[in-house]
């Protein structure tokens, strides 16, 4: 796949200061020792209940092609300070992941905070200089996708989500991270042409207002032919049939013809003969009910008398439920009054500056676009994962902070997710790994995480382990976790 071809994150893209540690474990003869970190976070974001995890397959590309060429070293040796040992610098040369192993919550996972989602283990020098480059992978692709969930949530099932961010997004990366781990959380589409390469994402979108207001008159379109679908027929005078067809209705809309912007109608026109199959304007340019509306009725019902199946009008302004309302009912007797069945089937697109609020509210478009909102994730910013020491040398080790929502909790663990008899989870456990796990239907007492100490006592009816070993030896471990 061509985006594993890509070095999209070298060893250098990390904190100065994870040089610096690794420098002085070498120094002292510690940068062999057995290490152990867990990446987690510490509170659902949104102030919801729950994230997804993601980036876990640009982590496997990292960690499989983690090594430093000459001009790295180089280049750290320019930057780091001057009495460290040139030594170091070849032994950051021969480094890779060989000796690292990686237990990963599965991509698109359902999350909760303080979990431990990853554990990195291995050489400590090498796990320290790992820290940031994980983080940053994880980070915002769990952000975004869990944004995009909530999304899908307030969308309901039936409405398909359009991506369409990549002019509003944190530069070409985020862009692409934000398409890619979108679509896990429920986008159905991209407008975003590189994503669909790299991700096989389906990707989407017509014209912009740029289009329609590049054309002034009926005279800029060309050709001024259309033949119908089977090609049966000699091409016939799309004009003169459009012109027929606007009259009727606007007689039928009691429409203004005055009104109507001839420039929008040769747009429309153009578009639709080079495009018969897949046409799909933007209708609110000028006026929605006074010009868009009336101009996409008469190419789509020209469209129709030869044989195609227009499919439908995009809205980018104003009230968004209003509008698609008043556009329905136009679908609807143009529909009843020319016998025209394809107008029943005519979708609407809604994508005006969506928010998650704002989707939930009941409106009737097929399709929404959502952009801004989305992948700047503007009602928080960060997760906050965090990549955090629990053990060295098989000693567990615990950051004792003077915030106590810092404090981190020693010691490898596992992570067990409880199923109830009707097959839906219902608490996650985690527990030292050196522990029995819990067994189904089996009494397991256990504490909530950030309540009092009372204990919980559950029954699960099933258990599953939650994370996976998805690399080590240098090896990714799980074939499909690359297959995303």
């Amino acid at each position: 796949q061509p985006w594993e071809n890509m070095a999209r994150v070298p060893p250098l893209l990390t904190d100065l200061y994870q040089f610096t540690m690794a420098y002085a474990y070498w120094r002292a003869g510690r940068h062999d020792e057995h290490a152990v970190f867990d990446l987690f976070f510490r509170d659902n974001p949104f102030g919801g209940g729950f994230s997804l995890f993601a980036g876990v397959h640009d982590c496997l590309l990292f960690l499989r092609s983690f090594r430093f060429a000459d001009e790295d070293v180089e280049f750290l040796r320019s930057v780091m300070p001057p009495d460290t040992d040139p030594a170091f610098f070849q032994f950051l040369r021969c480094l890779d992941c060989s000796g690292v192993t990686l237990h990963s919550v599965p991509e698109g996972t359902v999350v909760f905070a303080r979990v431990p989602l990853m554990e990195v283990a291995g050489p400590l020098a090498v796990v320290q200089l790992l820290e940031t480059s994980l983080l940053c992978l994880v980070n915002y692709a769990s952000l975004v996708c869990t944004n995009a969930a909530r999304f899908r949530l307030a969308a309901g099932p039936k409405r398909k989500l359009l991506e369409m961010g990549l002019r509003r997004a944190q530069g070409p990366d985020g862009g692409l991270t934000a398409s890619r781990y979108t679509h896990i959380g429920g986008f159905d589409l991209t407008s975003n042409v590189q994503a669909g390469f790299l991700f096989g994402i389906p990707v989407a979108g017509t014209m912009a207002h740029s289009y329609v207001t590049s054309f002034t008159s009926l005279e800029e379109v060309w050709p001024q032919t259309l033949s119908a679908v089977n090609g049966e027929h000699n091409p016939v005078d799309i004009i003169s049939l459009t012109k027929g067809w606007l009259s009727r209705v606007c007689d039928l809309l009691g429409a203004e013809p005055g009104k109507i912007h001839e420039g929008e109608l040769a747009a429309f026109l153009s578009y639709a003969i080079a495009y018969p199959q897949n046409f799909l304007p933007v209708i609110d340019s000028y006026s929605v009910g006074c010009s868009g509306i009336l101009n996409f009725c008469a190419v789509a019902l020209v469209l129709c008398e030869l044989g195609y199946r227009p499919v439908g009008v995009r809205l980018d302004s104003g009230d968004l439920c209003k509008q698609s309302l008043d556009v329905h009912r136009v679908f609807r007797l143009c529909s009843e009054q020319f016998s025209i069945p394809a107008f029943d089937s005519l979708i609407i697109v809604g994508t005006n500056n969506i928010s998650e609020e704002s989707l939930a509210e009941t409106f009737p478009c097929h399709v929404v676009g959502v952009g801004t909102h989305l992948v700047t994730c503007t009602k928080q910013p960060s997760l906050g994962c965090v990549y955090k020491l629990v053990e060295v040398r098989g000693r567990p080790r615990m950051k004792v902070s003077e915030d106590p929502e810092k404090s981190t909790v020693p010691g490898r663990k596992a992570v067990y997710r409880l199923i109830d008899p009707e097959g839906h989870p219902f608490l996650d456990v985690v527990c030292l790994a050196v522990e029995s796990p819990p067994e189904a239907g089996l009494p397991l007492s256990c504490y909530p995480l950030g309540c009092n100490h009372t204990a919980l006592s559950v029954t699960p009816a099933r258990v599953t382990c939650l994370r996976q070993e998805v690399f080590s030896k240098g090896q990714v471990r799980m074939g499909r976790s690359l297959k995303h």
